[in-house]
């Protein structure tokens, strides 16, 4: 099989699947550097007790840990939403060339909710962007999720944020 970015994107949509049936939000990302994977990552923010455990924050972790190194040159990052503002930024300081997402945040999101466009003459590297790669399956499989938890009542009690045994 071809290592193309849909190959790599289809990977963090695995991940994303499996993050769901951890019970969090269905995101996952993968960090590729020379056509290898060198950090997965899925949602961890209710398992870990962590806010910032964010698919790429733990992806870009994993990928540091992994390479001895923090500046992560010449790593691509495909992640199945797009990225917040914390994820971009950890993102800029690991400096990551190139940005793959699949499903547009338009409350969340960097790009799509317009922070880029106040905050990007503050960066002081550039990623190069592509979304919308495989966007369908991956809205798909956040709507379904979001839905679901309506259904059962989740998100009227105590939603995903009062899961954490701390």
């Amino acid at each position: 099989m071809k290592k193309d970015k849909v190959y790599f994107m289809k990977k963090a949509l695995l991940l994303a699947a499996r993050a769901e049936k951890r019970g969090e939000v269905p995101v996952g990302a993968v960090l590729v550097r020379e056509g290898c994977i060198i950090g997965r990552g899925g949602n961890a923010p209710i398992a870990r007790c962590d806010p910032s455990a964010h698919a790429e924050i733990v992806a870009l972790r994993r990928a540091g840990k992994k390479t001895g190194e923090y500046r992560l040159n010449g790593a691509e990052l495909y992640v199945s939403l797009e990225p917040c503002l914390m994820c971009y930024s950890a993102m800029v300081q690991a400096r990551i060339a190139k940005l793959y997402y699949g499903a547009d945040d338009p409350k969340n999101g960097i790009f799509s909710s317009g922070v880029f466009d106040n905050m990007k003459q503050i960066y002081n590297h550039r990623i190069a962007v592509e979304g919308g790669l495989l966007a369908q399956p991956a809205s798909a499989m956040l709507s379904d999720f979001f839905k679901a938890r309506r259904g059962a009542g989740a998100v009227e009690r105590d939603g995903l944020e009062n899961r954490c045994g701390g």
